[in-house]
Parts: structure tokens; sequence; C-alpha cells
């Protein structure tokens, strides 16, 4: 949620309308969800039920039980700088409770520009500290892991193949 509480249920309208279009047009829904996990579990289980769409919990920062429903719903969970931050270990042990055929990483740039880079202006070419940590946590080598996240990319992404 963003804003105020009185606007909650608008917000969860319009998110339902784009979970609709992203359905009809069988296209990710990319979800960044802001202090609203247990309401964002009830709205995607309540949507999935009314028909199948793809998920991406983008740039992670929230409970293991939304990543975990999320997955369930047979979506993904994108993990980015925000993991290699040293007080953010919370989500790198969710990284670890999932099938690694439903991780991805990205940057955010330019915001969250992981470690070592954490201060500067994020940019593309920084995600491979993203996946080196985690590659790391995972105990994977790296090019196994990301060639396992840029397979989960086009399974997710079907039209950029």
């Amino acid at each position: 949620f963003h804003g105020e509480a009185e606007v909650r249920p608008l917000q969860q309208e319009s998110f339902r309308l784009h979970i609709a279009a992203a359905r009809e047009l069988d296209v990710p829904v990319i979800i960044h969800s802001r202090q609203a996990d247990e309401d964002m579990a009830l709205v995607l289980r309540d949507e999935m039920a009314k028909g199948a769409f793809p998920i991406l919990l983008h740039c992670f920062a929230s409970s293991e039980a939304l990543a975990q429903c999320v997955v369930d719903l047979g979506g993904y969970v994108s993990f980015s700088g925000i993991s290699t931050f040293p007080k953010c270990g919370e989500y790198r042990d969710v990284a670890r409770k999932l099938p690694r055929e439903r991780i991805l990483v990205e940057t955010d740039a330019p915001y969250l520009a992981p470690v070592p880079k954490r201060g500067k202006k994020n940019e593309p070419a920084f995600v491979v500290y993203t996946a080196a940590c985690l590659a790391q946590e995972l105990g994977e080598p790296l090019e196994q892991f990301t060639q396992m996240t840029t397979e989960n990319f086009f399974r997710l992404f079907k039209k950029a193949a």
C-alpha cells in the first residue's frame, strides 16, 4: 500500500484490474508489495481462483509467507541489491528456502545498488553482485546460478524469447 488507509480499497480494486489485464494478455503482473503482505496474499489467492496469471514479486523485501504464497501460486520472486545488504540477511534466508526455478535477480536501477556499489547510482551491470551474493548464499557456482535465473526469466517472460 501507499498512502492513507482510506485509499486502500481503491488500490485493491486497481490492482485487481491490473491482474485481469495480465490474465487476458498472458503477461506477468509485476508486484512491488509495500507493507501489505497479508492483503497481497489474499488478493492473489482470490484472483488466481478466477483464472491463472503469471506473477513476479519484484524487488523482494517482504515476508517469507508472501514469497511462499507467490511461489505456491506458480509465481517468481526477484531479488535486488537489498539482498546483499549486511542487515538484510532475512531476505537471503528466504532465497535459500525457495525453489531455485522460481528465483530471479534484478537491479531496480537506479536505486538499491548492491554491496560493494551501495550508495552509488545503480545500473544494470551491477546485477552481477546480487547474483554472486545469492549464488554464494545458495551454495551454487555463479555460472550455474546465472544460467538458472536466465532460464527462469525466459520461462516467466515468454514473449521475450
